[in-house]
């Protein structure tokens, strides 16, 4: 940024708006995002899948842990949520209580048996339909068992979460992946424009507001960007407020990092100063 704030000494002292408006601004272009990715899981890395210089889209999977465990618990929790035994065997007791307890029902309204014959099938038949709730309950704690053992594993695989290139791999294969990252990905489409702005143009830009960008040679090709910040606090020392830009760099043809010059082509007009009320 010492280039940046060097650029805003020097627009501090220019003159009329007019002459601060035509003026091609000092500006820096800078990577729209630059991220460190990193494993929400410790765990020693199996694989890293990219390199410095590599080009990848969001969801790329960038870095693998070691995941056996996690993979056999899978298997086990999957198998668990497969078993049916437990509920086929719970509804043929269900379906023989309910024709036990209807026959002893018809045989006790006949007089043939006692009360007591009565509960006891009334019970069997309650037991049975309850301890099919159970295996119900079972499986279904099963089945969520499996989804947090599936999860568990979807968190050893690291993938990208944005789109850019590869500028730094940290870590490599064999390495214990705790709190540092594994890698920086920078995205490059759209790119982020800063600049210094006289404060004689405060007010005069906004978020929207269509500028033309002119990258350091070989890049100096004229492309338009618009304003998505304007600082509210501007520098009294060098008379400047920092104002950011999105620029659309399809297919990367810009790199970050460069210097730049900036023109606002539809800066708005000055407010026009309120009359004092009499």
């Amino acid at each position: 940024m010492a280039v940046l704030a060097g650029a805003g000494v020097l627009l501090g002292s220019l003159g009329p708006v007019a002459t601060a408006r035509a003026q091609e601004l000092d500006c820096l272009v800078q990577p729209r995002e630059l991220l460190a990715v990193s494993s929400p899981v410790e765990g020693v890395i199996e694989r890293v899948m990219v390199d410095r210089g590599d080009l990848i889209t969001q969801g790329t999977v960038v870095a693998v842990l070691e995941s056996s465990a996690e993979r056999a618990a899978v298997e086990i929790a999957r198998a668990r949520a497969g078993y049916e035994s437990g509920i086929k065997s719970n509804k043929v007791r269900v379906d023989f209580g309910q024709r036990r307890w209807e026959r002893t029902d018809e045989m006790y309204k006949k007089d043939l048996i006692p009360l007591k014959d009565l509960d006891e099938a009334e019970t069997q038949k309650v037991l049975a339909e309850l301890g099919l709730a159970e295996a119900q309950e079972n499986k279904r704690l099963a089945e969520l068992e499996l989804t947090r053992a599936q999860a568990a594993l979807a968190l050893r695989t690291i993938a990208s979460p944005i789109s850019g290139v590869v500028v730094e791999r940290m870590l490599a294969p064999g390495e214990f992946a705790k709190q540092a990252p594994i890698l920086r990905v920078a995205q490059l489409d759209p790119l982020r424009v800063e600049v210094f702005v006289p404060v004689a143009l405060l007010g005069r830009i906004h978020a929207g507001t269509r500028a033309l960008v002119i990258p350091e040679s070989p890049f100096n090709q004229a492309m338009e960007a618009s304003v998505t910040v304007v600082d509210k606090v501007a520098d009294a020392a060098s008379g400047t407020y920092g104002v950011r830009l999105e620029l659309p760099n399809p297919g990367n043809r810009v790199p970050a990092g460069l210097k730049c010059k900036v023109r606002f082509t539809d800066a708005a007009a000055p407010a026009a100063p309120r009359k004092p009320a009499r």
